[in-house]
């Protein structure tokens, strides 16, 4: 097992991990965060929030400035110790997508809502974020979001016509999010460690279908028990390195933690 001695860093998933699925408090996870910090081993958020979302929670966690992965992997921002600040995109960028997702809407009479078709008020609404919170969740840059309102078959018929456009569907814990084809949070993390000299020991805390490819990519996994009607499934054979909690959300980000951390 690891220790906080060891080059470190963890990756994590936020709504429904780190941060409680209903309330979005990590408080149960506060005692694990300050070992972190105490030992300097980086935060890497891997969420598919935004980036206007995730820095003021970076910096409410107290980990600033550290790399983190928006938008189910669309988007990485890696700041450089010379003070550059890396943006790696993608492929198509937000307006790109909502351009091509309204043509596939008109084409084919696909019914979903979008990010792009809801006020701020409507988002805080289904996601239970404040106003404030939900106008910076619209603010997105190389994803959408959305609820599907459709058949099965229909949404059969819609993942093809996305991927004729070099789009793919990955599944949330309430949305659909359509990001490039090729990219995710597994895909995402791959580039991310590309960029550092030393090798990192990986620890990966994540409860939804999205986070399985990001799972598969770390050194030990652990699978929080999640509240989506999809499992888990990772893809990965070393079942000595997975570990599923019994605990939701933070109390799981803790619990998981625990298991894979050696203390003394």
């Amino acid at each position: 097992m690891p220790s906080l001695h060891d080059s470190l860093m963890i990756v994590t998933d936020l709504d429904g991990s780190l941060l409680d699925h209903h309330t979005y408090s990590w408080q149960p996870a506060q005692s694990w965060l300050e070992k972190l910090q105490q030992h300097q081993i980086p935060l890497v958020i891997c969420s598919s929030k935004t980036a206007s979302e995730i820095i003021p929670l970076q910096q409410q966690l107290g980990f600033s400035a550290a790399p983190f992965i928006a938008e189910n992997g669309a988007l990485v921002q890696l700041d450089r110790a010379d003070g550059e600040v890396i943006r790696h995109h993608a492929g198509k960028d937000y307006s790109e997508i909502c351009h091509c997702l309204r043509r596939l809407r008109q084409q084919y009479q696909f019914r979903f809502s979008g990010f792009a078709d809801f006020t701020d008020q409507e988002v805080a609404e289904i996601t239970g974020l404040t106003v404030r919170n939900a106008a910076l969740a619209r603010r997105r840059e190389a994803s959408e979001s959305l609820v599907w309102r459709d058949s099965d078959q229909q949404f059969a018929a819609f993942r093809q016509a996305l991927d004729q456009q070099g789009l793919a569907l990955t599944q949330g814990g309430r949305f659909w999010h359509v990001m490039a084809r090729g990219s995710g949070k597994g895909a995402a993390l791959a580039w991310l460690l590309q960029q550092y000299p030393q090798q990192y020991i990986t620890i990966g805390l994540g409860d939804g279908p999205n986070d399985a490819p990001m799972l598969d990519r770390v050194d030990y996994a652990v699978v929080i028990k999640g509240h989506s009607k999809t499992a888990v499934t990772l893809t990965r054979q070393d079942r000595q390195n997975i570990y599923h909690t019994s605990a939701y959300g933070p109390e799981g980000w803790h619990e998981g933690l625990q298991y894979f951390i050696a203390q003394n």
